[in-house]
């Protein structure tokens, strides 16, 4: 039983968080490199470790086959998570060789408080969420 001065445990709810990057060459290691920075990013900017991952959802598009995004997840320790990958829709004009997440958090910050992230030319996608001094 909790004592009555003692501060209340912050509410825990999920969260969606997205997030995008694009990678350089169709190499694994670059695969690899741009998800897992990507997803590091997406951790800290909104103070989350790995235990407070859901699941997450990667796509990659059609020009992206040497690794599967979800192998940069497991190295960063999100082995309990739950992981799928899945083929961008390939629509004439979009953003190639470009990753893209949708992740599931335990988060006790309100959908809105959220930072979604979007790294390199996967930037171009989301410009409304960048900050002025970027």
């Amino acid at each position: 039983m909790k004592s009555p001065n003692e501060p209340e445990a912050p509410r825990l709810r999920v969260g969606a968080l997205r997030g995008a990057t694009s990678v350089g060459t169709n190499e694994r290691d670059a695969i690899v490199v741009a998800t897992a920075e990507l997803l590091r990013e997406m951790l800290a900017r909104n103070g989350l470790g790995p235990d407070d991952v859901i699941s997450v959802f990667f796509t990659a598009t059609h020009d992206l086959t040497a690794a599967f995004p979800a192998a940069a997840a497991r190295a960063l320790g999100l082995s309990e998570a739950a992981l799928m990958c899945a083929a961008e829709i390939d629509v004439p004009g979009a953003l190639r060789r470009c990753v893209r997440v949708l992740a599931h958090v335990h988060t006790s910050r309100r959908q809105a408080e959220l930072e979604h992230v979007y790294l390199g030319d996967a930037r171009r996608l989301r410009s409304d969420l960048e900050a002025p001094d970027e």
